[in-house]
């Protein structure tokens, strides 16, 4: 079986100033530990990633340590335009998040949708977040999350001219872990745990793995 990723964004209760379109994605805390709970039993049908997008704080103060005593890894895609705000991870965050053997990928600088950027723009965009990063970790960024989910050839051009040698999306479904594409399932709050579950260990729908398939090569072509 093609091994899986669950993508997650806030753990516990959103605080008042996070966008109405980013609260469906944040997740009850009890959701999140039973997740993690059954992941080491789930893996053992098929291979598992964990990743983490925008850099909110409860990367650090609620899922790092959940993770860590599974002795489970992720990964974190980091908004470097809200580092430092309130309820966001701080540059002091991320080195921690490093230290405990996370991994630390960009998901941009404004959280904005690439695939509407002007070219200059887009370069901006990709090439601060990774610099920002790169600077603070005192390392090379390789991997970037595309915010939204949405990308075009322009978009993937641009990634691998900026030095990312991995890119993951919001597309769904099996992934090849070697791709520079990599696919992945996002957790909302209005899940249960059987749906999870049902995501992961779920058997291939080919007539699925077919729209998948030509929905993300019109996006490689246009």
């Amino acid at each position: 079986m093609r091994p899986r990723t669950l993508n997650f964004h806030g753990i516990g209760t959103p605080a008042p100033a996070v966008d109405p379109g980013e609260r469906p994605y944040w997740i009850d805390i009890d959701l999140f530990a039973d997740v993690i709970e059954n992941f080491p039993d789930w893996s053992h049908h098929r291979p598992l990633y964990i990743t983490f997008d925008d850099g909110n704080l409860s990367d650090l103060e609620i899922a790092a340590p959940i993770l860590a005593a599974r002795g489970l890894s992720a990964r974190f895609f980091v908004l470097t335009g809200r580092l430092e705000m309130p309820n966001y991870l701080s540059a002091k965050d991320v080195i921690e998040l490093h230290k405990m053997g996370f991994s630390i990928g960009s998901h941009g600088h404004s959280h904005v949708d690439w695939s509407t950027l002007s070219p200059n723009g887009l370069v901006e965009e990709l090439c601060q977040s990774r610099t920002r990063l790169s600077d603070i970790l005192n390392c090379q960024i390789a991997e970037a999350a595309i915010p939204f989910g949405n990308y075009n050839r322009t978009v993937l051009r641009a990634l691998k001219a900026a030095g990312y040698t991995t890119v993951w999306t919001s597309d769904g479904g099996g992934m090849d872990p070697n791709a520079f594409l990599r696919p992945r399932t996002s957790i909302k709050g209005d899940m249960s745990i059987e749906t999870v579950r049902q995501i992961l260990l779920s058997k291939p729908n080919p007539a699925r793995e077919l729209r998948r398939a030509i929905a993300k090569t019109r996006k490689r072509i246009f």
